[in-house]
């Protein structure tokens, strides 16, 4: 395995062109598909975060994504296409009656499927393993960008390697300013979580190695033997699927976890705080709505969401990681949302911040 650090950097003077996130500008589109094609990276915005995008079948683009992420080669890369006849290209063995009835009902979307790699498809987009990771992406400017390029676009979320996922165009600029050479901002995206990622390298056993914007209930409807097993693993241990390291979409402070009843969680959440502010530390609280008047005078306080509002809760996670960031806060506490639906996607997401540090207090 190597690291970003064993090869000179790559940088770039970026360029920042503004889109309109459901009509995007022809013009703009054309100057990043050019990009791509001359080997470039462009960050995107796609419906779950926003993506660091290169030609999927360059194998040098792919060198410059994990160049500018400082990403190990051990983490594979999701290649994106527009269409069905695009993943045919890059994959072999597909079980296309699965992925049939998958499409009519999630593609495009917050979907990734794992599938056998075709040979003419670089291996370092999949850390060396004969497999292949691949979304088509619902956002109009990611689709618009796949179809002008006239590639796959490979894109890992578009930050440095275990940061917080950017979820807007700023956030990108925060860790890759002049690392990139075109963001497209196309504003917010609208799920905040990166996808749901399914392993049908064995289809009589479809798994799911990471939780995320499609829920498991919804895939059970269409694969009723799907199960849920998450991955977590070390930076140095090479994965079929992204986003399956311990230490994943942290903030610069150090996070705990708490779980439990809900009114225990808050209480113990309260006296760690208090802990950490008699030895100076600055305490930042990641809590939904109604949390915060149980909180209010214990640290500074980035609201989610309503405690019912998974949706908004998950839109908000990262820009709240980063908010609470820019504060210079020393730790951050925040509590388990749930498992199911998107609480099992928000716990993934929260256990890799914490890098377990989990604090149950039943």
């Amino acid at each position: 395995m190597m690291y970003w650090s064993d090869f000179v950097s790559y940088s770039a003077k970026t360029r920042v062109l503004t889109v309109d996130p459901y009509h995007p500008d022809e013009a703009n589109i054309q100057t990043a598909a050019d990009m791509i094609r001359a080997g470039g990276l462009v960050a995107f915005p796609t419906e779950t975060v926003y993506g660091l995008g290169g030609n999927a079948l360059d194998t040098h683009a792919l060198e410059r994504i994990y160049l500018a992420k400082e990403r190990p080669t051990s983490d594979p890369i999701i290649a994106h296409v527009a269409t069905l006849d695009q993943l045919n290209q890059l994959a072999i063995h597909v079980p296309k009656d699965i992925v049939k009835r998958l499409a009519e009902q999630f593609l495009p979307g917050a979907l990734t499927l794992v599938l056998k790699r075709a040979p003419h498809v670089p291996d370092n987009i999949a850390a060396g393993l004969p497999t292949i990771a691949v979304r088509m992406p619902a956002h109009p400017v990611a689709k618009a960008l796949i179809l002008a390029s006239g590639v796959p676009i490979a894109a890992p979320s578009a930050n440095t390697f275990t940061r917080p996922s950017a979820t807007t165009a700023q956030h990108v600029l925060e860790d890759l300013q002049d690392r990139v050479d075109i963001v497209l901002d196309g504003g917010e995206t609208s799920i905040g979580l990166e996808s749901t990622v399914l392993d049908l390298t064995n289809p009589d056993t479809p798994i799911i190695l990471r939780p995320g914007g499609v829920l498991l209930d919804d895939l059970r409807r269409v694969l009723p033997n799907v199960q849920l097993a998450p991955r977590y693993l070390a930076t140095d241990e090479a994965s079929s699927s992204p986003g399956q390291m311990l230490k994943h979409y942290s903030p610069r402070a150090k996070i705990k976890l708490f779980t439990g009843p809900l009114y225990s969680v808050l209480l113990a959440m309260k006296e760690t705080a208090q802990a950490h502010q008699k030895r100076g530390e600055k305490v930042g609280l990641l809590i939904a709505n109604e949390d915060c008047h149980h909180l209010a005078d214990y640290g500074v306080i980035h609201a989610l969401g309503k405690r019912d509002d998974l949706k908004a809760i998950s839109h908000n996670l990262f820009a709240g990681m980063r908010q609470l960031d820019s504060q210079k806060v020393d730790v951050i506490l925040t509590r388990d949302f749930g498992r199911s639906g998107l609480g099992a996607a928000l716990w993934d997401r929260l256990l890799r911040a914490s890098e377990g540090r989990i604090i149950d207090v039943q």
